[in-house]
C-alpha cells in the first residue's frame, strides 16, 4: 500500500502546485495589464471618467476568491470537515438504524 500512498501524496502535490501556478500567473497578469489600462484611460480621458477601476475591481475580486481558495485562507468547510461531517452522519445513522431495530 505505500506506493499508492506515496502516489496520493504526489498527485495532490502537483495539483497544489498546479493551483499556485495559475494564482501567480493570474496575479501577474493582473499587476502587468490594470495599469496598462489605467495608462489607456488616462491618455485618452485624463482620468475624468476612471473606467479602468472597474476592470481592476472585478478582476481583483476575481482573484481575491482564487487566492482564498488556493491558499485555504478561510477553510471552514475544507477536507477535515468533510471527513467529520461523514463520519458524522455515518454514526447518527447507525444509531437510527439500531433504535428502530430495537423497537421492531
Amino acid at each position: 500500500m505505500e506506493p499508492l500512498n506515496n502516489q496520493n501524496k504526489y498527485h495532490e502535490a502537483k495539483e497544489r502546485v498546479s493551483e499556485l501556478r495559475k494564482f501567480y500567473t493570474n496575479l501577474f497578469s493582473y499587476l502587468l495589464f490594470i495599469p496598462f489600462l489605467a495608462g489607456v484611460n488616462y491618455y485618452t480621458d485624463h482620468l475624468r471618467n476612471p473606467w479602468f477601476l472597474w476592470a481592476a475591481f472585478g478582476w481583483g475580486l476575481g482573484l481575491l476568491f482564487q487566492a482564498v481558495k488556493t491558499f485555504n485562507l478561510f477553510n471552514i468547510f475544507g477536507k477535515d470537515w468533510e471527513e467529520r461531517k461523514i463520519k458524522q452522519f455515518m454514526e447518527e445513522d447507525e444509531g437510527y438504524t439500531n433504535q428502530k431495530n430495537m423497537w421492531e
